[in-house]
C-alpha cells in the first residue's frame, strides 16, 4: 500500500467512525430537548427546518450534470422520502419520549436484519441458517435490554420500543426499495432529494397540526435542533458517503458498530442513564448478531 493509499484508507476509517458517532448523538440531543417541554411534532420540524437548505444544496450539487427526473423518479423520491426519512424520523422522535437513548440505538441497529426479512418476504430471497441464528442472537439482546428497561421505567417502554421498531421498519423499506433509484440517480442525489421531501412533510405536519404559538420554545430547543440538524444529520450523511468511497460499504458498516456504544457512553454521562451488566450484555448480543448477519460467508474454492 502506497503512502497515498494509506492516507486515503486512514481518512476513510476516521470518517466512518466520526459519522457513526455523530449519527448516534441524535438520540442524546432529542432527549435533552424533551427536558424543555417540547413535543415530537415541533422538535422534528425544527430539526428538518434547519437541515433542509443543506439537503437542497446536496441534491442540486449531485444532480447538476445529470438528466432531469422522470415522472417515475419523482414518485419514487416522494415515496422513499415519506417512508425512509419523514415517517422514520417522526416515529423515532415519538419513541424517544418513552425509552432511553441507548435502547433506541440498539433497536435501530437491527436494521440489517429487517432488510434481510423484507428481502425474504418481498423477493423470496433465502435466509441462511447462519443468518437466522445471527438474527436470533440480535433480538435476544434487544429483549434482554427491554426487560431491564421495563423494570426501571414501566409499561410505557413497550410503546416506545414499538414506535422505534416501526421507525426501523420504515427505514428498512426505504433501503429495500431504493436500489433501482440509487442506480439511476446516485446515492448522494437520492439522499438529498428524499431528505428534502421529508423536511417538507415535517414542516407541513407542524403547520397543519400545531398553532403558530408552538414556535415559541425555549432557546435551548433551537440550539439543540440546529446541532441535531447539522452535526447529527447533515455532516454524518456526508462523512459516511466519503468513507464508503475510501474504504467500501462493508468496512464502513462494521466501523458503524461503535455507534450503539457511543450512544450508551453519552447517555450515561449526559443523561444519567443506567449502565450495568444487563445493558452491556444486551448490547454485545445485538452487535454480535448484526455483525454476523452482515458478514459475507467465506467461499470455499
Amino acid at each position: 500500500m502506497t503512502q497515498t493509499q494509506s492516507a486515503k484508507f486512514s481518512s476513510g476509517l476516521l470518517l466512518a467512525a466520526a459519522g457513526s458517532i455523530a449519527f448516534s448523538g441524535k438520540a442524546i440531543i432529542v432527549k435533552l430537548a424533551y427536558q424543555h417541554g417540547v413535543d415530537a411534532i415541533t422538535l422534528v420540524m425544527f430539526r428538518m427546518l434547519f437541515a433542509v437548505p443543506f439537503f437542497i444544496a446536496m441534491a442540486w450539487w449531485a444532480g447538476r450534470k445529470q438528466a432531469p427526473l422522470t415522472r417515475q423518479d419523482v414518485w419514487g423520491v416522494l415515496g422513499l422520502g415519506f417512508s425512509g426519512y419523514y415517517l422514520s424520523s417522526f416515529l423515532d422522535f415519538l419513541g424517544l419520549q418513552y425509552i432511553s437513548a441507548s435502547f433506541e440505538r440498539l433497536i435501530l441497529y437491527l436494521n440489517p436484519t429487517l432488510v434481510l426479512m423484507l428481502g425474504w418476504v418481498l423477493y423470496k430471497r433465502k435466509i441462511s441458517y447462519r443468518q437466522g441464528v445471527a438474527m436470533a442472537v440480535s433480538y435476544s439482546g434487544v429483549l434482554l435490554v427491554f426487560g431491564h428497561e421495563v423494570s426501571l421505567v414501566g409499561e410505557h417502554v413497550a410503546l416506545g420500543a414499538a414506535l422505534v421498531f416501526a421507525s426501523a421498519i420504515t427505514y428498512a423499506i426505504y433501503l429495500t426499495y431504493s436500489g433501482q433509484l440509487v442506480q439511476r440517480l446516485g446515492s448522494l442525489r437520492l439522499a438529498g432529494l428524499a431528505t428534502t421531501v421529508a423536511c417538507i412533510f415535517c414542516i407541513l405536519q407542524f403547520v397543519m397540526m400545531k398553532p403558530l404559538s408552538a414556535l415559541n420554545v425555549a432557546p435551548e430547543v433551537i440550539w439543540l435542533s440546529m446541532l441535531n440538524a447539522i452535526v447529527c444529520t447533515v455532516l454524518p450523511v456526508l462523512m459516511v458517503m466519503m468513507a464508503i468511497e475510501r474504504i467500501g460499504p462493508g468496512l464502513t458498516s462494521q466501523i458503524g458498530m461503535i455507534g450503539p456504544m457511543s450512544t450508551l457512553t453519552m447517555g450515561t454521562f449526559l443523561l444519567n442513564e443506567p449502565f450495568n451488566a444487563w445493558i452491556l450484555m444486551g448490547t454485545a448480543l445485538v452487535l454480535g448478531g448484526v455483525f454476523w448477519v452482515t458478514k459475507a460467508p467465506k467461499v470455499v474454492e
